[in-house]
């Protein structure tokens, strides 16, 4: 008997733009089966060309790892980093624009999509954006570090990783999480219209542009993930 799939991933397109959303459960944790959908639903996003708007559902974008799987062996744990490492990334050099949404809490593995994201828009309310793992035990992963160095402003960057503090969405822009924010009921929209802008770009020179933007940082995430394997 074969194991029924369960969608943890919705996908639509809309004109030049693939709009992903997370919905798993309550939080939207970060499973291998969460991760392969991803993956499967950024392969027809690239197919197509497409500028891409990822998103979650309401009040919250992700709160990280299935802390579940985590905990349940040094194992497991690390299959599950390796596996988001290779989701960062694909992410962060992917080949078309990734407009990242974020519909109310993003913390952990959350606030590293919205630092995967090429533009970052966040819902107005009362949320928190940003690194927890100190605050819960955790050693914040090189992988980790090695995204945060290189997408926050110097300022924030040692409150963010050692000190565990999180941000409402307003302060999350200076601290580099976000670009601006909206209304929550204005949040997809906004996303899209600004989707289908960037859609006007010359595509391959966006992607050498990300990939020369970001060479150091992609160097250490693969070297990283070699270290681990």
């Amino acid at each position: 008997m074969s194991e029924k799939v369960v969608e943890l991933i919705t996908q639509e397109t809309l004109d030049s733009v693939t709009i992903i959303s997370i919905r798993h459960g309550k939080v939207n944790a970060f499973t291998p089966q969460l991760i392969s959908q991803l993956h499967h639903a950024l392969d027809c996003a690239q197919q197509q060309e497409n500028v891409v708007v990822l998103t979650g559902q309401a009040g919250i974008l992700s709160a990280g790892f299935d802390l579940n799987i985590m905990q349940h062996s040094a194992q497991a744990q690390q299959e599950l980093i390796e596996l988001g490492i290779v989701l960062m990334i694909r992410l962060l050099s992917f080949p078309t624009p990734i407009v990242v949404a974020a519909n109310g809490h993003a913390v952990a593995l959350g606030a590293f999509l919205l630092l995967a994201g090429d533009m970052r828009i966040g819902a107005q309310g009362d949320f928190k954006i940003g690194f927890n793992e100190v605050a819960i035990g955790m050693e914040m992963p090189q992988f980790g570090v090695d995204i945060a160095r290189a997408r926050l402003p110097r300022d924030y960057l040692n409150r963010s990783v050692l000190l565990a503090e999180l941000f409402s969405p307003d302060t999350a822009i200076a601290a580099g999480f976000l670009d601006m924010t909206v209304p929550a009921d204005q949040l997809l929209e906004r996303a899209i219209s600004t989707a289908k802008s960037l859609s006007g770009l010359d595509m391959d020179a966006h992607h050498r542009s990300k990939l020369r933007l970001r060479a150091q940082l992609l160097d250490d995430l693969q070297r990283g993930l070699s270290a681990t394997e």
